[in-house]
């Protein structure tokens, strides 16, 4: 392992969360190697997901590019914790990326909302590579997300809140949990949310915020539509 550089450059987010929706943010490093970097953001991300940071990195810690004014690498999401934004200047979590490479896998082009993992294998000067199912470059972590614990069937009051390219609150609505665990729910809406897209639920009840990505939407026996949302940074205080 290589030790961390407290180093608090500037540096460009771009982020693709659908085929449709995508936003950059302009941060700063908390920290940094050669292979990876620790950042805040304004916007929820979660493990697994690919960001391009564009940053003008130190000739010493690049694996590429080293002639290049600007680094341009893309970095696989590895953790995510949230924060308090009140507390935080705004940021809602800190992650921690591995860098990945120059340039994304083909099937990033199609689905940016897919998930990726790191391969066992080390890639060429020492940066991480990522597999896609298909063995060639980059693999895509678990194509469902399999439920590992119960989910309890209770109405829970929530707010939910949708986060825009510019950071706000887009989208705004008062309604119900049909189910809920400790990291994921269904929930009631009549919203029009594409899988990979991130929201905020706000309980009063619980007295709890929690940040979520969609993975599905579908309309239910009856007839009304429902979100599915796996929480990422923190955990439901069931």
């Amino acid at each position: 392992m290589r030790e961390r550089i407290a180093l608090s450059l500037p540096v460009r987010i771009n982020c693709r969360e659908t085929i449709h929706h995508e936003w950059t943010e302009v941060t700063r490093l908390v920290d940094v190697t050669p292979f990876g970097a620790r950042l805040r953001l304004k916007r929820p991300t979660e493990v697994g997901r690919l960001l391009l940071l564009t940053l003008a990195m130190p000739r010493q810690l690049r694996c590429f590019d080293h002639v290049e004014d600007q680094y341009r690498v893309w970095s696989l999401v590895r953790n995510v914790r949230a924060l308090d934004p009140e507390a935080e200047k705004g940021a809602v979590v800190e992650v921690g990326v591995a860098f990945v490479g120059k340039r994304p896998p083909k099937s990033f082009e199609t689905n940016p909302a897919r998930r990726y993992d790191i391969s066992k294998s080390g890639g060429p000067a020492g940066l991480w590579t990522i597999r896609e199912e298909s063995s060639e470059v980059l693999t895509e972590v678990g194509a469902s997300d399999k439920r590992k614990e119960t989910r309890h069937y209770i109405p829970i009051d929530i707010k939910i809140e949708v986060f825009d390219e510019n950071g706000k609150f887009s989208e705004t609505e008062n309604t119900v949990t049909e189910n809920i665990s400790a990291h994921g729910a269904a929930i009631f809406t009549t919203l029009e949310l594409e899988p990979g897209r991130f929201v905020r639920l706000t309980s009063e009840q619980y007295r709890t915020s929690v940040l979520a990505v969609v993975r599905a939407r579908r309309i239910g026996p009856d007839g009304i539509p429902r979100l599915h949302l796996q929480f990422t940074g923190g955990e439901w205080p069931l």
